[in-house]
């Protein structure tokens, strides 16, 4: 069984090379076949070109990222927060988390948030990331009970 702790560490391991542009680190965290895709909850920005992804395969996901990251704010962190497993199945898990985002504009720290759903793997002794979806917040936030179905 996959241990959450281990879920909890590859996830806080994946957002701190992401925010520190390590990215041979990086392409060793994710299996051949890993899916990654961004979007935002509304699709309404004016930044939906820059954020959008929809890739799969180690080289197409860390083509992306690399760019991605390389044209972003430094410094940006990325806080993993409520990392939990959703679902084992065999060698795999399924988890969702939040992630909270900074950067600093104006000497202020700036925040954003998104709900991240993945499923990771495991290979050999290691565990490694198969699917990672980020939805960033970008809606008005409202009563809970006038949400969007």
């Amino acid at each position: 069984m996959i241990e959450p702790a281990q879920v909890q560490d590859l996830v806080a391991r994946w957002w701190w090379n992401y925010d520190e542009g390590n990215f041979d680190v990086l392409a060793g965290l994710l299996t051949d076949d890993v899916h990654f895709s961004c979007r935002t909850d509304s699709g309404t920005t004016d930044y939906e070109d820059f954020v959008r992804a929809d890739y799969s395969g180690r080289d197409a996901v860390m083509a992306w990222q690399t760019d991605h990251r390389l044209h972003s704010p430094y410094p940006l962190r990325h806080n993993g927060t409520n990392v939990h497993v959703v679902e084992h199945h065999g060698d795999e898990a399924t988890f969702s988390s939040y992630i909270f985002v900074s950067q600093i504009v104006g000497g202020v720290s700036p925040l954003s948030t998104a709900i991240v759903n993945g499923r990771v793997r495991r290979h050999g002794d290691a565990l490694r990331l198969a699917d990672l979806e980020v939805v960033l917040d970008t809606m008005e936030s409202k009563p809970f009970n006038e949400r969007r179905p």
